[in-house]
């Protein structure tokens, strides 16, 4: 039997359904067929592929690890399969803006404030596609594109969204523990997170940098955790995992919220990047593209605004 014949799409059906409500019965009321047909259905998809996908632990039927390794992928599936048939009976109504942008700049900036977009242009699909690899605007694969970098890129066009900057930050729990930190010197005694993300070497947002530009220097500050993303520090800092150096329009949410605290008033370093804009030179940029860069160019207005307030 050949692995690329897909089973009855039933049998599939069937299953996403159990593994998402972990029972056969309230699958079968889903589904409005018996239970008796769910178990059938389920056997047919553990026959086609050679693998028990539930097992009877006393009166419950859980996941096995190839049931856990497929329930999420299934339940995907479906959902994709929804919005196929709705684009099919309204393909006319359907308009979708792909934005590729890293992880840590979408789930801290972006995401948060994207509901305002959908509130002025409800009929526009956007799609954030939060990947480290960027992805080829030339080629198709986004729409627009938000880069963070020293900019300079001969190959797109650039548009500079929002500058950025470094600043120590911690819970606010943290401090309320007992610890002294007066000086930049005194973080030297702290656990120290580190934003190892690639973008920081040439940035100059790293620890060592921080107490050269604050003039303090014969501290081994290289000890602590590192994390591959941006975002990571932030959260870390956010759950009192100890002093982080983070970019500041990523964690000024945090701490508008009062989740972080600034350790000193003067504590911020200008760093050499910023996000821009980057759309392909060989593909015209369509209305709705349009509407989404003056949208995000007047959120990125207001963010700096607030922050020249403080």
């Amino acid at each position: 039997m050949s692995i690329d014949r897909l089973p009855p799409l039933n049998a599939l059906r069937a299953f996403e359904v159990a593994a998402r409500l972990q029972s056969f019965s309230k699958a079968a009321e889903e589904l409005a067929v018996t239970p008796g047909a769910i178990s059938q259905q389920i056997r047919l998809l553990e026959d086609h592929i050679g693998q028990a996908l539930f097992e009877r632990q006393g009166r419950v039927m859980v996941l096995t690890e190839a049931g856990k390794a497929g329930a999420e992928l299934a339940s995907d599936a479906f959902s994709r399969l929804s919005d196929t048939v709705r684009a099919m009976r309204s393909p006319s109504q359907r308009r979708s803006l792909t934005v590729s942008v890293a992880p840590s700049f979408a789930g801290k900036w972006l995401a948060p404030r994207l509901y305002r977009f959908q509130e002025i242009y409800p009929d526009i699909e956007v799609w954030i596609s939060a990947d480290r690899e960027r992805a080829d605007l030339s080629g198709g694969a986004a729409d627009l594109g938000i880069r963070y970098g020293p900019g300079g890129d001969a190959t797109l066009n650039e548009q500079r969204l929002l500058k950025e900057e470094v600043l120590p930050v911690c819970s606010p729990q943290l401090l309320g523990n007992g610890s002294s930190i007066r000086s930049p010197a005194d973080l030297a005694q702290q656990t120290l997170l580190h934003d190892a993300s690639p973008e920081s070497d040439v940035d100059g947002a790293d620890w060592p940098s921080w107490f050269r530009a604050r003039g303090v220097r014969g501290l081994r500050v290289e000890g602590g955790v590192r994390f591959n993303q941006s975002a990571l520090v932030i959260d870390a800092a956010v759950a009192g995992r100890g002093v982080a150096l983070a970019k500041r329009a990523l964690a000024q949410n945090d701490l508008a919220a009062g989740r972080l605290v600034a350790m000193f008033a003067d504590g911020t370093v200008p760093v050499r990047s910023a996000y821009h804009i980057v759309t392909a030179r060989n593909r015209p940029l369509d209305v709705d593209a349009q509407r989404f860069i003056d949208w995000l160019i007047a959120e990125a207005h207001d963010h700096e605004h607030s922050l020249d307030e403080l």
